[in-house]
């Protein structure tokens, strides 16, 4: 039988998944839409009910805050992005506002008013799913957001960044004004969107680090020419040289172990004909790592073995990585409450890295960081079968509301 916490969480995940709810199933809430207004407005409406004070910011990250008695000027802050991908579950983002919504409701319930101010975010964006940028709300939030970093973007139908933000009542965030200084913890519980907490039957990750992730297009240009008339041994055969590129690097990312991997995830070969030896073939690297110097001494070893290879199949390669980004430790200090908590309240957890990005490896970079997991069935995310059961759900919240308890009641 579901206990309280259990019913109310699902209760409002479904309710906050009808705004963006998707004929074609799950749900689509995209930054600025009409949906995404719909969904920021109805959070801002139901903590004014139960006693925040609301407010957004001038890009539309909305804040509920409930005012500390003694250190108002402390403020410890919990939520996730409220924005989906295309045709999204119900629990990535949206888990993460609702659950510190209930984790601050039911603290004040039993303590009172906190010592100091407890506020929940709900980023006004993340993933990246309408225009080509990520993190938006929470880039904002630490002042790494540039206007011109989205001043001439477009979304997939054309339309303007800077119209669609203006349509949705908002602006940019005025650059010349200082950051805040208030917060002194951040903490973002989410769904894990990987198998290995369930794999090993734990309800909570408490996440030590986020991945560094290295990105690579990778062109090889050989020659095309005709397939019965050309010897084996005077080809320039693009896929030959690609696909003994990938073999290569995927070998050598087995040998390295976890938490390394590298992942090929796209291949276009040119001219593509069954008759014609490939003249020309592209594919992705995606490359993530907790080390930071483990990341870069594989990176160059996969790099060296594809230059190596060209060379030796007379062809020509063509390497650009276009992303690059180090490894985001958590906080120590939040990470033992996390444990700590977790221990004396007998959740039975892991400490963990996440493989995937979080808003949280944004705040880290501005303020004590720190994030929870609750596992994620068969690790499914961004897709409608996206699924946590009740009671890892409630386990979640329960760990996210004694570690805010520590960090905001306890002097």
């Amino acid at each position: 039988m579901m206990d309280a916490i259990q019913t109310d969480t699902i209760r409002l995940i479904e309710w906050l998944s009808q705004f963006g709810n998707d004929p074609k199933g799950g749900v689509s809430r995209l930054l600025y839409t009409e949906e995404w207004v719909d969904a920021q407005r109805a959070l801002e409406q139901y903590m004014q009910e139960e006693g925040f004070t609301t407010y957004y910011d001038e890009i539309g990250n909305l804040y509920g805050r409930l005012e500390g008695s003694q250190y108002p000027d402390e403020t410890i802050v919990s939520g996730s992005h409220v924005d989906t991908v295309r045709n999204g579950g119900k629990y990535d983002g949206q888990y993460g506002i609702i659950a510190a919504i209930m984790a601050m409701k039911a603290l004040r319930q039993e303590h009172g008013e906190p010592l100091r101010t407890l506020e929940v975010v709900s980023f006004a964006e993340e993933e990246g799913s309408r225009f080509p940028y990520t993190f938006w709300g929470s880039k904002n939030l630490a002042g790494m957001a540039k206007k011109e970093d989205v001043q001439e973007i477009q979304d997939f139908n054309g339309v303007p960044f800077v119209d669609a933000m203006k349509q949705a009542g908002f602006g940019f965030r005025d650059e010349s004004s200082t950051l805040r200084s208030d917060i002194k913890a951040f903490v973002e519980l989410h769904i894990e969107q990987g198998s290995v907490l369930e794999h090993e039957q734990l309800s909570v990750g408490v996440v030590h680090s986020i991945v560094g992730q290295r990105r690579f297009t990778i062109e090889i240009h050989g020659e095309a020419n005709h397939a019965g008339t050309t010897p084996m041994g005077y080809r320039k055969d693009a896929v030959h040289a690609a696909g003994r590129m990938i073999q290569q690097i995927l070998d050598l990312a087995q040998a390295y172990g976890d938490p390394l991997v590298s992942t090929v995830g796209k291949i276009d070969v040119k001219p593509n004909v069954v008759n014609v030896v490939p003249g020309n073939a592209l594919f992705t690297l995606d490359i993530r790592h907790t080390d930071k110097k483990e990341l870069i001494r594989f990176t160059d070893e996969v790099t060296e073995l594809m230059k190596r290879t060209a060379e030796s199949l007379g062809v020509e390669i063509t390497i650009d990585m276009w992303m690059d980004e180090d490894p985001v430790p958590m906080n120590a200090e939040i990470i033992q409450v996390l444990e700590k908590q977790c221990e004396k309240h007998h959740i039975p957890f892991k400490l963990m890295h996440s493989g995937a990005g979080h808003d949280s490896q944004i705040m880290a970079k501005f303020v004590p960081t720190a994030m929870l997991f609750v596992p994620s069935r068969k690790g499914i995310s961004h897709n409608p079968e996206e699924y946590t059961s009740p009671e890892h759900l409630a386990d979640g919240i329960r760990a996210l509301t004694y570690a805010l308890y520590e960090l905001a009641y306890e002097a």
